[in-house]
């Protein structure tokens, strides 16, 4: 390992820029690499990110542009790159042209040597993590898709908007695809100590405001990619959180995307459960006893995703 805590991106994008922006602010590494196809994009985002180092309250060692053989002594490595999300394009329908830029990508960071983990954002996610996974061939645990990080983030910030609750209160969760048939566990959401289901008998919120969230949630990517043509901010955070536990053996548990093998009933198919994160990667898949209703739509959303998963393998055959 490097001396010091070693984040690489590859990905110099909004979204890859946005992480290191939120991890540097946060003092979560020491050095930060930054990969892109396009060099001088890696170059220019790496000096003007290092244009903060003297004003953070947390400061690095290191950031800079660099390539695949910087990867070899990363203790995380964060995958962002891939083509954005066209307007009105669901993230499942950019599959073929992102999994053949996933392949090259994994076979580079093999390559090189990495024995770190892995942490992927690139869509559609669960199933580029997938297949990067396969073509590299490192143990699941120590490769993570960003799941439904941010589809739940989401869902709690709304969740508190209309209990007039501060989103870090609410425990409210998105589980399935990162995209549109993703479960909301109505049964396990608690609101300072109480059930969301509680709530609802006392009349404080309705089943189909509930609904209304939870859409919400699901399509909020649309809406600010109707007005702003991608969406970074939100997902950069997301990942910053993820690799800080990481990094930081926190054993927190997240809801990240992770490679089930028998859970839920369902094997062979990267998707987001709530999972502990620490040093080791993925170090417990929690498997909830959910609702009947909230488990056929868990199963649901994993046969999608397989059906899904044949044409990014068929895309890099």
């Amino acid at each position: 390992m490097s001396n010091g805590r070693k984040v690489v991106l590859v990905g110099c994008g909004a979204v890859g820029t946005s992480f290191v922006y939120s991890a540097i602010n946060q003092g979560i590494a020491s050095h930060y690499v930054l990969i892109d196809v396009v060099n001088d994009i890696a170059e220019g985002n790496a000096m003007d990110l290092s244009d903060s180092h003297a004003v953070l309250p947390s400061p690095f060692s290191s950031i800079k542009a660099g390539t695949y053989s910087d990867c070899a002594d990363a203790d995380v490595i964060v995958i962002t790159a891939g083509r954005p999300q066209k307007p009105g394009e669901t993230r499942l329908e950019m599959v073929a042209d992102n999994a053949k830029i996933m392949k090259s990508i994994a076979l580079e960071i093999k390559k090189s040597g990495f024995n770190g983990i892995t942490v992927i954002a690139s869509n559609p996610v669960d199933i580029l993590t997938h297949v990067y996974q396969e073509v590299t061939g490192y143990e699941s645990n120590r490769v993570i898709s960003s799941g439904t990080t941010l589809d739940s983030s989401r869902l709690r910030k709304l969740l508190g908007e209309r209990l007039n609750v501060a989103p870090r209160s609410v425990k409210a969760y998105l589980i399935g695809e990162h995209g549109d048939s993703s479960v909301a566990v109505w049964s396990r959401s608690i609101v300072m100590g109480k059930s969301i289901l509680e709530y609802v008998e006392e009349g404080a919120i309705t089943i189909d405001e509930l609904q209304q969230v939870k859409d919400d949630a699901t399509n909020m990517a649309y809406k600010i990619i109707e007005k702003k043509r991608a969406t970074f901010y939100g997902i950069g955070a997301c990942l910053a959180r993820i690799v800080k536990s990481i990094l930081n053996d926190e054993k927190s548990s997240l809801m990240v995307g992770a490679l089930l093998k028998g859970q839920y009933g369902v094997e062979n198919v990267y998707i987001s459960v709530p999972c502990i994160v620490g040093a080791h990667g993925i170090e417990e898949i929690i498997e909830w006893r959910l609702s009947e209703e909230e488990l056929q739509g868990l199963r649901k959303s994993c046969t999608q995703l397989s059906e899904v998963f044949k044409t990014a393998q068929a895309a890099i055959k």
